[in-house]
């Protein structure tokens, strides 16, 4: 079983390697606009791909660009199946990716409750030891 995982996360990579390139060479729409392609998740059968994606505009244009990438689907996937080894292509289902907004808010939450506590005193440090 674990040889199947390891292939399904190759196709994954693969897809997700030429779907970049595709993006970044043959698609011109600007509803699409600069789509990074952040991960490719395959089902053990290859029938569907769920494919991350984040914009650089940020969650506010995300639902467009998941439109428009929905819309031509079809036509990556085609692509894909010309540069694939693989006898199956799966379906390719589009996912706004929110993962690096989370961790940018994270980050900022972090970095506000360092500075609510203020400048660390050695001496109190040891104290609270």
């Amino acid at each position: 079983m674990k040889k199947n995982s390891a292939r399904i996360r190759r196709i994954g990579d693969q897809i997700q390697r030429e779907l970049s390139e595709i993006l970044r060479n043959q698609v011109k729409d600007p509803r699409i606009g600069f789509v990074t392609i952040t991960g490719v998740d395959v089902t053990n059968d290859l029938s569907h791909a769920k494919v991350y994606f984040t914009r650089m505009m940020g969650m506010e244009s995300a639902a467009e660009a998941e439109q428009s990438l929905a819309r031509s689907a079809g036509f990556f996937r085609s692509e894909i199946a010309h540069r694939l080894s693989s006898h199956t292509v799966p379906q390719l289902h589009f996912v706004y990716d929110t993962s690096i907004e989370q961790g940018i808010q994270m980050s900022r939450l972090i970095d506000e409750a360092v500075a609510l506590e203020g400048p660390r005193d050695e001496n109190n440090a040891q104290d609270r030891e």
